[in-house]
């Protein structure tokens, strides 16, 4: 039951708000509509970074062994490499870099990239 409640948390509790960030990262840094908007949206992926980076104090993985939540709970976390948030937070940070290393994680990660290659796209 915990994988589904975090695979749940990792799209719908995590993901908006460090996509949200995201988003804006791509946006033009100087324009003031990205340079008022950003405090807000940094609070918010910090808050939710810090409650996963609690549950994740003592835990090598989100529901006991490694499952699909961590798989996409670590891809949400990757929206953020472009900054050092994750990084602010060390059992988050481990977690990240744990998760990254297993095979069953750049399995599918190599299998997702996969789908957008020139060669998939014209199969």
């Amino acid at each position: 039951m915990q994988v589904f409640t975090w695979m749940f948390a990792a799209l719908n509790s995590v993901e908006p708000y460090l996509a949200n960030l995201a988003e804006l990262l791509g946006a033009p840094a100087n324009a003031s509509w990205t340079v008022e908007r950003r405090p807000a949206l940094e609070d918010t992926a910090l808050k939710r970074l810090h409650d996963v980076d609690a549950w994740l104090a003592g835990r090598d993985y989100l529901a006991g062994s490694f499952s699909v939540a961590d798989i996409l709970m670590t891809t949400v976390l990757r929206l953020l490499d472009a900054t050092d948030l994750v990084e602010r937070f060390a059992a988050l940070s481990a977690y990240k870099t744990r998760c990254m290393a297993r095979p069953a994680f750049r399995k599918a990660l190599t299998d997702q990239v996969a789908l957008y290659s020139p060669v998939a796209a014209s199969a």
